[in-house]
């Protein structure tokens, strides 16, 4: 049967009922629904710390030390459910800090990291100038401090910051 069939056969209490239980379902669909309607600060955090989890965790864990995936995920979520660029840009930003600080902190890590930071800075960059150009000031200048604190990082990195922050800003 096509669910969207079957969505416009239910009543509103049925409705209303289905959503309660993918609300209970798991904590991803609380945080979206949450996100869509109550776009407040408190998702933007919500979302900043799966970011967070997934690129800037524990050093002695080993184990799935960086997950891009869900880091990523987290963003199109957030995306999807408050419809904000300029919170959509933050939280890409804030992932590109984590992973820079976290080498700032530990040392350089692999080529694959860094090409990670990189489509995500890029990806930034467009989130951002899609934006009122008071609201891009903010951002742009969190996109300048990583950049110049990348200086010395290896892998290419720090060149490529800074072709797309000068192509993009000046």
């Amino acid at each position: 049967m096509n669910v969207q069939k079957a969505l416009k056969t239910l009543e509103k209490p049925e409705l209303i009922g289905l959503i309660k239980e993918l609300y209970q379902l798991s904590d991803e669909n609380k945080n979206y629904l949450h996100t869509r309607f109550d776009s407040t600060t408190a998702s933007l955090e919500t979302y900043k710390k799966i970011i967070s989890d997934c690129l800037y965790n524990d050093v002695l864990d080993d184990d799935d030390r960086f997950d891009f995936d869900k880091a990523d995920k987290a963003i199109k979520t957030y995306a999807k459910a408050a419809n904000d660029n300029e919170g959509t840009a933050d939280l890409m930003i804030y992932y590109v800090e984590c992973g820079n600080k976290f080498t700032l902190d530990y040392g350089d890590i692999n080529e694959p990291f860094y090409d990670a930071l990189i489509e995500m800075y890029e990806k930034a960059i467009k989130t951002v100038l899609k934006l009122p150009k008071t609201k891009q000031t903010p951002l742009r200048k969190r996109l300048k401090d990583i950049m110049e604190s990348a200086d010395g990082i290896g892998w290419g990195y720090y060149d490529d910051l800074c072709d797309l922050y000068h192509d993009a800003f000046e």
